[in-house]
């Protein structure tokens, strides 16, 4: 979409949250071993991507691979860990576009189990983009909404061992502080494709009040057309927040 020639939004979430849902689907409709279809799908968080921070979203959180998605066939696995590698080099190659686009890259999830070489790789990621506050992109990467919570509250529980803490004084507030999008705003939107309604496990927390816009359309098929249509969606709510 031409830069110059960007829609208007009355009214922009400052967060969304990506469930990018439907890779394997594309690829067994096309008769492709589904790896094909996370190639695909990678294509199109790089374009979606950089199209929400065109427009002036500020946070932007993509659940990249889960807590459970170790299940998933041993080939499969592979090449997801592979195109997390390619990633990793291409954001190194970019630096200077990356640069002058103000992108924080932040990774979000558990460091377990994950390859070394991939996690070295993620470190040095976030370390040569921390200074860029224009747009924050948040990869969830071995990322699960519960264990994110058991992750904030052990936090909390080591304060009260050691008692720096009581327990009547643990407030919401803290529990967010302990999660790994400390310090950034709520998402106001979560968007997933691919025709399912649930948030398998994505900002449990941090979602409790995020609007929701779900579509039929596969991840590899998302467009930039696609998520204008989810914003204006987004223009018409009314968000109440509990109140009147």
């Amino acid at each position: 979409m031409d830069l110059n020639n960007l829609p208007h939004f009355d009214v922009l979430p400052q967060h969304i949250g990506f469930i990018m849902d439907g890779n394997g689907r594309w690829a067994k409709e096309r008769g492709l071993p589904r790896y094909k279809g996370h190639i695909e799908g990678a294509k199109t968080f790089r374009k979606i991507g950089e199209f929400a921070g065109d427009l002036g979203i500020k946070y932007l959180t993509f659940y990249a691979f889960s807590t459970e998605n170790w299940k998933r066939p041993p080939d499969e696995v592979a090449a997801i860990m592979n195109l997390f590698r390619e990633y990793l080099k291409e954001l190194d190659d970019r630096k200077a576009e990356n640069e002058e686009k103000g992108i924080q890259v932040n990774f979000i999830g558990s460091k377990k189990g994950l390859p070394k070489d991939i996690l070295a790789m993620m470190k040095y990621s976030e370390k040569i983009t921390e200074d860029k506050t224009k747009v924050y992109l948040n990869i969830a990467v071995n990322y699960g909404g519960r264990e994110e919570i058991v992750h904030s509250v052990k936090l909390i529980a080591k304060l009260v061992k050691k008692g720096k803490l009581k327990p009547d004084d643990i407030t919401e507030d803290m529990i967010s502080r302990g999660l790994y999008t400390a310090g950034m705003p709520d998402p106001d939107l979560i968007i997933r494709p691919s025709g399912e309604k649930r948030l398998s496990n994505f900002l449990l927390w941090q979602a409790a009040y995020a609007e929701f816009w779900s579509s039929n359309v596969l991840w590899p098929d998302f467009t930039e057309e696609d998520l204008v249509e989810a914003l204006r969606n987004f223009e018409k709510r009314n968000r109440r927040f509990g109140g009147v």
